[in-house]
């Protein structure tokens, strides 16, 4: 991931890129999403959206948008709709637990979607949108009582999760992102911040830190800014990683 130091931040807007894992095992999950870290003490609580993955969640391995929600990280939390968390629009565009189509192509074809999360300046809600359409489509919300402190971290992940006794999945392209070709490697590019009133800018001021705790296994590039693409990153790695 690359993310922000804790502080006073208001949300995320970016294009993921969207690629699919035809070989994933049931007790694998791969994919990435915009986080939203709310520091409560020592303790921080999480909202998140993006797409994934998950044979063991849908008993398929479809691409799909999911959102995610916990109390406390260090406790399992909640996808989609299973419990009370993400309120759906009425008539959204993507539903979570929604199949994506079609994915990334590698070499061939750039697929993606949109995204964005920022707080309402006015409700104090999480507001989810889709950008890629003729015009911006809500989604839905995550109500102000999951991220209620000032105190948070913003976060663009690509992510994997797997049994410590099997390998690790794909993530991204299943390729590391040393060519940063769209085409070959995962990423999030036209990455912007949201201010106080609800109104998106390019974090120029904002400093991103890189995390990567299986570097050998997954990787992403710098968090640059690129006269076509604005601010972007590429990531991702093979299946295979073990532990």
């Amino acid at each position: 991931m690359w993310h922000t130091e804790p502080g006073n931040y208001h949300g995320l807007r970016a294009e993921m890129s969207i690629w699919s894992s035809p070989n994933q095992q049931p007790s694998q999950d791969s994919g990435s999403a915009i986080q939203i870290y709310c520091q409560d003490g020592g303790h921080y609580s999480l909202i998140e959206a993006g797409f994934h993955v998950s044979p063991s969640l849908y008993h398929n391995r479809d691409v799909r948008f999911f959102t995610y929600s916990t109390k406390d990280t260090t406790l399992a939390g909640c996808y989609n709709l299973h419990c009370a968390g993400f309120v759906p629009a009425k008539g959204a565009e993507l539903v979570p637990g929604q199949a994506v189509a079609p994915p990334s192509i590698y070499g061939e074809a750039d697929h993606y979607v949109r995204l964005s999360l920022n707080e309402d300046p006015n409700s104090g809600d999480w507001v989810l949108y889709r950008h890629d359409l003729d015009t911006p489509s809500f989604l839905g919300h995550f109500p102000k009582e999951l991220c209620p402190t000032k105190s948070r971290i913003q976060a663009l992940t690509g992510f994997v999760n797997n049994l410590k006794t099997t390998s690790g999945p794909l993530m991204g392209s299943g390729h590391f992102p040393d060519d940063e070709d769209a085409k070959r490697s995962a990423y999030f590019k036209h990455i912007k911040m949201y201010d106080s009133k609800g109104h998106a800018w390019e974090p120029l001021t904002t400093l991103m830190f890189y995390l990567a705790n299986k570097p050998d296994c997954y990787r992403a590039s710098e968090y640059l800014r690129d006269f076509k693409k604005d601010y972007t990153f590429y990531y991702g790695g093979p299946s295979g990683c073990v532990g």
